[in-house]
Formats: C-alpha cells, sequence, structure tokens
C-alpha cells in the first residue's frame, strides 16, 4: 500500500509542474500573439524583425550584373554592326566616286584627242586653201600660147618619166591640127565611127582618157593635157612622139 501511495504523490507533483509550464507556454503565446497584433511602424524591433527576411529576398545582385553586361554586349554589337555598315557605305561611296572620275577622265581625253584632231584637220584644211590661193595668185611659168603649152608639157612628161622632146611635139601638132588646140576632124574613119579626133595632137577620147597623165585636165580641148595624153600614148607605141612623122 505505501508503495502506491508514494507513486501516486509523484505523479500528482508531475502533474501540477506540467501544468506550470503550460501556464508558461500559454503566457508567452499570448504576448507573440499581442506583439504580432502591433503595426509595423509601432515598434522598431517589429520593424526590424519583419525586414530580416526582405533582406534575404534581395540575396544577391550577381544575377542582375549578367543581366546589365548582356544588354551592354548587346549595345556593343549593335554599334560595331553599324560602324560596319557604315564602312561599306563610305567604301562603296568611294569606290563609285573613284569609278565616275576615271569615266570623267576617259571622256575628258577622249574629247580632248577629238578637239585635237579637228584642229589638226582645220589647219590642214587652212593651209590647203592657202597653198591653193598661192598657186592661183602666182603668176604662170610658162606663156598661154603654143610655145608655153609645149614647155608646159614638158616639165610634166620629165616628173613622170615619159619621153618626148620640144621638136617632135612642135612638129606633129603643126602637121594634126595646125596649133589650134580646138581642132576637130569630122571626116576620117574615127568620125565615121563617131570618136572624131580633137585637140593639138588630134587625140580620140577613148585614148585620151586611157592615156590621160594625172596632174593635168581632164578636158581633151586643154593644150596641155592633150598635148601630154598624145606623147604618153606616142612613147607606148613608138617610143616617143619624136618617132612619129605621120597620123598615128
Amino acid at each position: 500500500m505505501s508503495e502506491n501511495f508514494l507513486t501516486r504523490g509523484r505523479s500528482r507533483a508531475l502533474t501540477r509542474h506540467h501544468k506550470i509550464a503550460a501556464a508558461g507556454v500559454a503566457a508567452l503565446g499570448a504576448a507573440a500573439i499581442g506583439l504580432s497584433a502591433v503595426p509595423s511602424d509601432a515598434s522598431t524591433t517589429t520593424t526590424s524583425q519583419v525586414a530580416a527576411p526582405t533582406a534575404k529576398v534581395a540575396y544577391s545582385t550577381e544575377r542582375i550584373a549578367d543581366v546589365r553586361a548582356d544588354v551592354t554586349d548587346q549595345l556593343a554589337g549593335a554599334g560595331l554592326k553599324a560602324e560596319q555598315i557604315a564602312a561599306r557605305k563610305e567604301a562603296a561611296a568611294e569606290a563609285a566616286a573613284t569609278k565616275k572620275a576615271a569615266a570623267a577622265k576617259k571622256a575628258a581625253a577622249a574629247k580632248a584627242e577629238a578637239e585635237k584632231a579637228r584642229q589638226a584637220e582645220e589647219a590642214a584644211g587652212r593651209a590647203a586653201e592657202r597653198a591653193a590661193v598661192k598657186k592661183a595668185a602666182a603668176p604662170k611659168s610658162h606663156a598661154d600660147n603654143l610655145d608655153g603649152w609645149i614647155r608646159e608639157s614638158l616639165d610634166i612628161l620629165r616628173k613622170h618619166g615619159i619621153p618626148g622632146s620640144y621638136e617632135g611635139i612642135h612638129r606633129n601638132i603643126m602637121r594634126e591640127s595646125s596649133g589650134n588646140p580646138r581642132a576637130v576632124n569630122l571626116w576620117d574613119v574615127n568620125a565615121r565611127n563617131g570618136i572624131p579626133s580633137k585637140g593639138l595632137l588630134q587625140v580620140i577620147p577613148p585614148t585620151f582618157a586611157a592615156y590621160h597623165v594625172p596632174g593635168t585636165s581632164a578636158n581633151i580641148y586643154d593644150p596641155v593635157a592633150n598635148i601630154t595624153a598624145a606623147c604618153n600614148y606616142a612613147a607606148d607605141k613608138y617610143g616617143t612622139m619624136d618617132n612619129v612623122d605621120s597620123a598615128y
């Protein structure tokens, strides 16, 4: 019996202790509830206790720094690309300007060459005109008569290497036309064939055309041209007009 009594006594003492502890815990809980009901700005201690989690949320700036670096890199890349585009545009503009300048230089050179050729042609034309005027103004070296015609023809014959002498030419002229540069034979076989002999040495038109000497008139009645063509024909057929003593 005594053991049971002691046991229950201890049990009651322990239960009382627990009750005291429980009362303390309840008091602490009530105090905690009271504190939590106070506004955040009512106590400096409470504010610091609430701000602690906020500090933990703003945990690190490393990620923000990375984002800022990425943006900076993107901006730098965009700037570099813009510079490259601008450089390419500038290079293209310089190339176009160089090409345009080269084309302009080539056109100017061609224009200058054309102008030079034109000036040379005009100068040649003026020189030819002056020569023609000078020749026309210069007095003839031979008289405009039978003697002058024969001597002028002899000068041309010598330039072309055609033989003949003053005596031989004069003799045949006197026999053929009596010195008349407009003489025409209307009775011989050539006349009957429609190609009468004409001029000082009575040359038919086909023979005159075939043996015409450059530098003389194309008119068969021109005395110098008639003599020169006739002598050219006689040189081909007889060796020289000096060998002709009759109709030829």
